[in-house]
């Protein structure tokens, strides 16, 4: 697994459609139903993987454009070396844009919660999780927090189709860890 970067965001109980009792809350790595913290793709300060190098460059970036990060949870990311491609049904590679800098600092103290599977049709951004977006998770093995508990079930849920009828591919597997966030002395809170 790469390491790719951190995001803060504000962490979504399981909506009414979403028909499954497994799920408390969303810790999907896209922003569907948890949002990322304000429109930080406008900043332009994101990394070749479209997350944050470091918590503090988040936290900068918040104290300088006056937003809020109080209440929200702070997560980092590392993905599957490669991509599914739902046309090919193969594994590929896939790269960090080159145009962006990435030096991803890894957390001290960080908690797996699991594995989301999400869509990168552009190639850029997380776009959707079907497992909350697409609902998939109303008829499989889900945790709490809505990810898969284990990667092999993530991988063997793709190989075997179980995205065909969701958004375009291709698929990145992600592992989803929840960071004790020590804040910065510049950030609001």
């Amino acid at each position: 697994m790469i390491p790719v970067g951190y995001m803060y965001k504000t962490v979504r109980e399981k909506p009414d459609w979403l028909e499954t009792d497994q799920v408390l809350d969303i810790y999907s790595v896209s922003s569907c139903i948890s949002e990322d913290f304000d429109d930080w793709i406008n900043y332009w300060k994101h990394n070749g993987y479209w997350f944050f190098d470091t918590p503090q460059l988040i936290e900068q970036l918040a104290a300088a454009n006056r937003v809020d990060l109080s209440g929200m949870s702070l997560f980092f990311y590392t993905v599957y070396e490669f991509q599914w491609n739902d046309k090919t049904n193969q594994w590929e590679e896939f790269k960090p844009e080159q145009s962006f800098q990435t030096n991803v600092l890894t957390p001290k103290k960080a908690t797996s919660q699991g594995f989301d599977v999400t869509s990168f049709s552009s190639q850029s951004s997380a776009e959707c999780s079907p497992l909350s977006c697409n609902n998939l998770a109303r008829d499989i093995k889900v945790t709490n927090h809505c990810l898969f508990s284990h990667f092999d079930d993530a991988k063997r849920m793709l190989e075997s189709g179980g995205f065909d009828q969701c958004e375009p591919g291709p698929y990145r597997i992600f592992e989803v860890y929840r960071v004790e966030n020590i804040p910065n002395k510049n950030s609001k809170r």
